[in-house]
């Protein structure tokens, strides 16, 4: 019923069916394959000549599916250790110094108009980096942050500002699958990480309301913690324009208010320490072009709920509020392709003269109040 990367090396003709979740699918395709849910699959027809080899992120979820596909009379194989085992089958190619300066190279040459030149007008408009700094970049694993991080080592090296720079990764309970993907990438890369480990993922796994949103938080505050032990006045996070725009619909549509993902921020729990955000102009599908570009495969979200998922915790939590707002985004794009630029304009043009009510910290302003001034 399983197949491992070595045997299907060796099939010449068959049908890759990704069944992770649409933001896994969407953040990290799987080249060649069609994304289907386990619903989608049980009403479909497939031919029955080409071999199915089924691929979840962990290589748990797609065995009932092919069995199911087996019982219809499919031939059908679950890809042994799912996603994980495709990205670190690509991890055993291309580990030489010449890589790595082709992958520099496409940054600030092929990329330099959609990732380079956005990277460094973030920097410069929003004031994210200033002279004395020491800001420790933190790689999740994903895409996004190991572009940050390559960013930042072009700016440190080549940058008119002199700047202290750390990498560092905290391991909060990674299977040492994912953990191995990581590191992995990183000596791809040549990007020389520290990694610290906490035990967040055991703390939240059996929390059944807002799992992802708790963890989010512990995961920010030993990220500041571990920064301040080395010194750093500032943590950089990998948080691109997507997620910006995503945010602002998401405060208004489910939060009832109108509040962006800010571009820097001072921390409330540790004192003069920031968090910056250095990719905030620059679009998720340009980082996935340069990842696709330079070959590159990553993993998306190695928790626990990911790692386990079959588990009841998986399975029931609701689905992605901010994978509803992306399709809802893309959907307005097809009839207003600048709908995103104007979602972004709206939080820097706020007329205050058109708002019924505002709060500044926690005092509430409202038009009523100077309306006969």
């Amino acid at each position: 019923m399983e197949i491992t990367m070595q045997e299907l090396k060796q099939m010449k003709n068959y049908l890759l069916i990704d069944i992770r979740d649409q933001e896994q699918t969407q953040k990290n395709p799987l080249e060649g394959s069609i994304a289907l849910s386990s619903e989608e699959i049980e009403h479909k027809e497939f031919e029955k000549k080409t071999p199915l080899v089924v691929v979840c992120e962990q290589g748990q979820l797609s065995i009932p599916v092919v069995a199911a596909l087996r019982a219809k009379g499919y031939e059908a194989y679950s890809l042994q250790g799912g996603y994980v085992s495709f990205v670190m089958e690509q991890l055993k190619q291309k580990r030489s110094d010449d890589f790595c300066r082709q992958v520099e190279r496409s940054i600030i040459k092929t990329y330099r108009k959609k990732i380079w030149s956005k990277f460094t007008k973030a920097i410069k408009t929003y004031e994210l980096v200033q002279e004395g700094d020491s800001i420790a970049v933190c790689i999740s694993g994903g895409k996004d942050s190991m572009l940050m991080a390559k960013c930042f080592q072009e700016l440190h090296k080549h940058g008119p500002i002199h700047f202290d720079v750390k990498y560092i990764v905290m391991d909060p309970g990674y299977s040492p699958a994912n953990r191995h993907v990581i590191e992995e990438n990183a000596k791809k890369l040549q990007i020389p990480i520290q990694i610290f480990t906490s035990d967040i993922f055991e703390n939240v796994f059996h929390i059944e309301k807002n799992p992802c949103y708790i963890c989010a938080r512990m995961r920010r505050g030993h990220l500041y913690n571990y920064a301040k032990q080395l010194g750093c006045n500032k943590i950089a996070l990998g948080h691109h324009y997507d997620d910006v725009i995503e945010t602002i619909l998401m405060s208004m549509l489910y939060g009832g208010q109108i509040q962006t993902m800010m571009p820097k921020l001072h921390s409330n729990h540790f004192e003069g320490m920031e968090v910056i955000r250095p990719l905030y102009l620059i679009h998720e599908d340009d980082i996935k072009a340069w990842a696709k570009h330079n070959d590159l495969y990553f993993i998306q979200c190695a928790c626990k709920f990911t790692d386990t998922c079959s588990s009841e915790a998986c399975l029931t939590r609701p689905k992605s509020k901010r994978m509803e707002v992306k399709q809802l985004i893309r959907q307005m794009k097809q009839t207003n392709p600048f709908v995103e630029q104007n979602i972004f304009k709206s939080v820097e043009n706020v007329s205050l003269k058109t708002i019924i009510a505002y709060k500044e910290d926690d005092k509430k302003h409202h038009f009523l109040d100077d309306y006969d001034q």
